[in-house]
């Protein structure tokens, strides 16, 4: 059997008290992980140095494991220094491994792939470093705060291996802190280009059956490194502009226009944490705020084609007046966003030029 390689790609921000729950239930997906690649934005919380704990922890039961065993198939973290590895022993009594026991079931312990980054480039650059740090067949994008069910991986495998027009699946995502309601079975996007999470809040017991969707969220995508070369655009999968928020729509509608299809497995499960968008407005930083609201309109500049411009402003004009009226009045500092769109236009308007030409010659 020709079993493709998959890596798993997760940034992390403060990420300290998620990351390790997340990456113990990596290492226990009943398909071979190649290589976890972990991208560190600057956190202050300690979260890199928990990873590499973590992980010398992991190496150092394996190691055990092995003696007391027999032989086993051996695949570790190459790119952790021996300084890093050396006194495996000073991983007994770690309350991290405590918490946390070693999977026992698993043969080959995923590759290790750590990146420091000294400031916080954001959630699309960041896995745009790791995409270009792995060759594997399909990128498994992960958020720090989000636990797999063990066969989330092989499920994902399963269906894309089966239809080559399919380069991004997801599964049924839940909420964390309450599993009896989805926290998202893909994204759909309506006629005013508002996306959304579908059904986000609903009683997962109810969700909808597996099928192609608009595009999958990037809390849980796996992408293939197919679909992932011909969609890139300046080298860039995931746009370096956007920062974060909204950049796994943007790949979803680039995809979908260069002809790729998205599919979503209900049998797939994962347990999502969610973060801001569980918070009221109030709730979340104006710069995260500004952040949101701009790349939903780069992204509409890049990606609309002209022959459905006009009735997209039509559909769209009655949000327009609403949102942005609300802003003038009660958030006017919002709209100071905009700079952004004006000072980034000829990248944009370069990428729109791309974009619309790769459309023109699939149309042809």
């Amino acid at each position: 059997m020709n079993m493709k390689a998959v890596s798993v790609h997760i940034v992390t921000y403060n990420s300290g008290d998620d990351i390790i729950d997340c990456l113990q239930a990596v290492v226990a997906q009943d398909y071979p992980i190649e290589r976890m690649v972990v991208v560190d934005n600057a956190s202050t919380d300690g979260s890199a140095d928990r990873v590499r704990e973590w992980y010398r922890g992991m190496e150092a039961q394996q190691q055990e494991a092995a003696f007391q065993k027999g032989p086993m198939i051996s695949q570790t973290g190459d790119q952790l220094s021996k300084a890093e590895r050396h006194n495996s022993d000073e991983s007994a009594g770690n309350p991290l491994m405590e918490k946390h026991p070693v999977v026992r079931h698993y043969i080959t312990l995923p590759g290790l792939t750590l990146i420091e980054n000294t400031i916080n480039t954001g959630f699309a650059p960041a896995h745009n470093q790791a995409i270009a740090a792995t060759d594997t067949d399909y990128v498994l994008v992960l958020n720090p705060d989000l636990e797999l069910a063990p066969d989330y991986v092989s499920r994902l495998v399963a269906v894309m291996e089966a239809d080559s027009r399919i380069g991004s699946a997801t599964g049924k995502l839940l909420l964390k802190a309450n599993p009896a309601l989805l926290d998202s079975t893909g994204l759909r996007m309506n006629r005013a280009r508002r996306a959304f999470d579908r059904g986000a809040g609903e009683a997962a017991a109810l969700g909808p059956d597996s099928g192609t969707v608009f595009g999958v969220s990037g809390a849980a995508a796996m992408y293939s490194r197919r679909m992932i070369e011909d969609i890139s655009v300046e080298d860039e999968f995931f746009d370096g502009d956007f920062f974060a928020y909204k950049e796994d729509v943007d790949v979803a509608w680039r995809a979908q226009l260069f002809g790729w299809n998205a599919f979503y497995d209900a049998e797939a499960v994962g347990y999502h944490e969610r973060g801001w968008k569980t918070a009221g407005r109030s709730g979340k930083a104006l710069f995260i705020r500004r952040i949101s609201y701009i790349n939903r309109y780069k992204m509409l500049y890049k990606n609309e084609p002209a022959r459905t411009l006009l009735p997209t402003l039509i559909c769209s004009l009655p949000y327009e007046i609403a949102a942005n009226g609300y802003m003038l009045l009660r958030e006017p500092q919002l709209l100071k966003a905009w700079t952004t769109f004006w000072s980034q236009r000829k990248e944009l308007r370069r990428k729109r030029r791309y974009i619309q030409k790769r459309v023109k010659q699939r149309e042809k």
